[in-house]
Order: structure tokens, then C-alpha cells, then sequence
């Protein structure tokens, strides 16, 4: 019996090693593609929602504005991440609500210019236009008005302008002419009769005064009441567009290359992430390491070294196989201390032989026969002590004994 094949015999598998080779690269590289884009895919998303910020196409998004910035050689970035707002440029904040925490994102620009436009409009996602808005109402001004609060109070008023021009400071360009929204949405200092207002400085103005874009005191932080000035409604009329690009250059500090738009106050900032980590610098040296490794440990393992090693067979060729497997189950039958008297009876046939012992002397005849040999043992005396062994300790002593008594009177 054997459990292996029959030398010569062959089975073709049911994949060649070139395809399972395949099956595994291609695996291989799936999986290290779903890790990637697990660790990369909150930074890589479209933000085509339909929401009010730098990356949206919808009306109210800011995507025109970045467009032709880029397009005019303004270099402007999209900044997902916090830490990339301490630079110099201007940073252009869309908060989308009162409830957006501003604190970090002004405290991380410090006297740098910044922008914050308030919001606006309420709207919902355009079903049968992936990215598009649908109006629904206009935000309550009370939620506008909480964009800057408790820090900076101002109040937010709107109201039907007609589409009269808007008026800007004598001294900045004339290319800075923009045509008032419909409605118009403006700001005032709320504390100001209180003797606590904000200093805010009027930039850009309606026909009746009002303020649609402000300064706070004389530091660079700069509030655009309202949004259609810069958004997606305003940049498909060209004249705003102009005007547009052209506030920006005035709002940016001196010698300004880019303009920043952060869209990290709208969900889209880069999180924390152990499996990024793993392929950004320096932990990326580590990865390709590790990586290099397993690779290699895979081809050791893959690659064989001699011949293959033939296994063995379940029961083995020869006498020795024989008795070694008969042993084995006399063991497994736990009956080794019962062998003694046939162990005795082949003793002595085999002695008989050899002695020449009397075919007609039987039995008892046969032990004495055997007992009147020379030695200093009685083949009686053995026999009995195998006879009466009854577990394999004193089995194997008394078998010992008679093995000896044989070797002793043939040698």
C-alpha cells in the first residue's frame, strides 16, 4: 500500500503555473491599488456636490473663479490640508454656514490677507444633474451673521438692489466695477452703537451705502457680504469675471504669485491616516523595504533547491517492514504481555532444530531434553517465567531471557 502515485503516472492540474503566476501578480497589484486609493481617496474626491466652495461646479460653487485664475497665470492652489494656510497669498475661506468653526483657519492666518465669503443661498442637489444646485430658499441672514460670532458681530441685511452698479474706493482700479446681485446682501457693524463694533471699513458699496465688502480694522482680513460676486452666478457674465480677477490682485499681498482657495472649512481637508502614512516620506523608505523583502521571501519560497524528495510509502518493502508493522498492531491492540507462550512455543520448536531434539519426545519431554543442556540457565524455568508475564515490561524481560539461553548454547 502506498498513498503516493505510481512511479511513472502523472496528473496535469487544473491551472498551468504560468496562469496561477498571473492569478497572483494580478492580485498582487489590486491589492496594493485598493490600498492606495483606501489611504488617497478622502483627498481625491471631485467635490462636485453642489455646494458653495472652491472645487463645486454648481451656481453657487467657486470653480469659475479658480478656473480662470488659473487660466489668466494666477497659479491659484486648493488647499485641503490646515497646515498650508500660514503661507503669504490670500486665502479665500467658503464657509457654507454659521455653524463652521472658524476659529483655526483665522487663527492660523494671523495679519495675512484673508477673505471670508458669507453665505447666502439654501439648495438642494440637482438629481438629474450630477454637481448642479437647486434653489430652495435664501439663508436665514441669523445664520450669516453667526459665520464670525462671537468674535466679530456683524449684521446682515438683504434686499432688492435693481442691479445698480457697485461703488468702490476712489484710489483702487477702475477695472473693479461690479453690477449689485438680486437681491443684494449686505453687512454692518452690529456693535458699533454700542461702542463695541469691529472697525469694519467699507470696500465695495451699494448706491445706498451699504456694505458688501468690508474691512475689519486696518489688519487684511477682508468679508465679502455677498457671495455672487465671486461665485459660478457672477463669472458667466464677463464684465464680473474681469472685475473679479481683478479684486482678487487688489485684495492679494505684494508680490503675491498664487491665490488660495481652502476648502478644508467644507469636509474636503486631508485626514489623519496610519495607512497614508505609510506611503508618504519618510515612512515610504520603510514600505518599499518591507515590500522588497516579501518579495523576495516569496521567490525563495517559490524557487526549489535539489531534486524534489520523494515521500514514502505508508508500508514500507521488506522483512523488517514486516515485522515492524505486525509489532505495530499487536501495540495498538495493547496485547503485548499475552505473546509469552507462543513466544515459547517458537523458542523451542526453533531449539529442537538445532539441538536435535527426538521427534518422538513431546511436550514436557521436550523441556527436559532441553533442560539437561549445559549452561546456567533451565529452558523450563524461562519458559515459565514468559508463560506467566502479563504485562509488556515482564514480557520483554522474560523474551530477553530466552533469546539469551538460545545465543548461549549456539555460539
Amino acid at each position: 500500500m502506498s498513498d503516493v502515485t505510481v512511479s511513472g503516472a502523472s496528473g496535469t492540474g487544473a491551472f498551468s503555473v504560468r496562469t496561477v503566476a498571473i492569478l497572483l501578480a494580478v492580485g498582487i497589484l489590486a491589492f496594493i491599488g485598493m490600498l492606495v486609493l483606501g489611504a488617497y481617496a478622502p483627498d481625491l474626491r471631485s467635490g462636485r456636490d453642489g455646494r458653495a466652495h472652491a472645487l463645486s461646479n454648481a451656481a453657487i460653487g467657486y470653480s469659475g473663479i479658480v478656473r480662470l485664475a488659473e487660466a489668466t497665470g494666477r497659479n491659484p492652489q486648493i488647499v485641503r490640508n490646515p497646515r498650508q494656510l500660514a503661507g503669504e497669498d490670500l486665502v479665500v475661506l467658503t464657509p457654507e454656514s454659521g455653524a463652521t468653526d472658524m476659529t483655526k483657519a483665522l487663527a492660523a492666518r494671523g495679519p495675512k490677507p484673508t477673505l471670508v465669503i458669507l453665505p447666502k443661498w439654501r439648495t438642494s442637489v440637482d438629481p438629474t444633474h450630477p454637481g448642479w444646485a437647486r434653489f430652495v430658499a435664501f439663508r436665514d441672514v441669523d445664520d450669516a451673521q453667526r459665520v464670525l460670532a462671537p468674535q466679530y458681530k456683524l449684521k446682515v441685511t438683504r434686499y432688492a438692489s435693481g442691479g445698480r452698479p457697485l461703488q468702490a474706493l476712489s484710489w483702487m482700479p477702475g477695472t473693479i466695477a461690479f453690477a449689485a446681485p438680486r437681491p443684494v446682501q449686505t453687512i454692518v457693524d452690529a456693535g458699533a452703537e454700542a461702542g463695541a463694533g469691529v472697525d469694519l471699513r467699507p470696500i465695495l458699496t451699494d448706491a445706498d451705502g451699504h456694505v458688501v465688502l468690508g474691512q475689519i480694522g486696518s489688519g487684511p482680513l477682508y468679508v465679502l457680504a455677498d457671495p455672487d460676486l465671486l461665485s459660478n452666478i457672477g463669472m458667466r457674465d464677463a464684465a464680473q469675471a474681469r472685475a473679479a480677477l481683478d479684486l482678487l490682485d487688489w485684495l492679494n499681498a505684494t508680490g503675491a504669485k498664487t491665490i488660495t482657495f481652502d476648502v478644508t472649512l467644507n469636509g474636503f481637508g486631508a485626514t489623519p491616516s496610519p495607512l497614508k502614512l505609510l506611503f508618504d516620506p519618510p515612512f515610504l523608505a520603510m514600505t518599499l523595504t518591507l515590500a522588497a523583502a516579501v518579495l523576495l521571501a516569496a521567490i525563495q519560497a517559490a524557487a526549489r533547491f535539489g531534486p524534489a524528495r520523494r515521500r514514502a510509502r505508508a508500508i514500507a518493502f521488506g522483512k523488517t517492514a514486516l515485522i515492524d508493522n505486525a509489532a505495530a498492531l499487536v501495540r495498538k491492540a495493547g496485547r503485548q504481555g499475552r505473546l509469552g507462550p507462543r513466544y515459547v512455543d517458537l523458542v523451542r520448536e526453533r531449539a529442537g532444530g538445532v539441538f536435535g531434539v527426538p521427534a518422538r519426545l513431546q511436550g514436557e519431554a521436550i523441556d527436559g531434553y532441553l533442560d539437561g543442556l549445559r549452561g546456567r540457565s533451565r529452558f523450563s524455568a524461562l519458559a515459565a517465567e514468559a508463560q506467566a508475564a502479563r504485562d509488556p515490561r515482564a514480557m520483554l524481560a522474560a523474551a530477553q531471557a530466552l533469546h539469551h539461553w538460545l545465543w548461549e548454547k549456539t555460539r
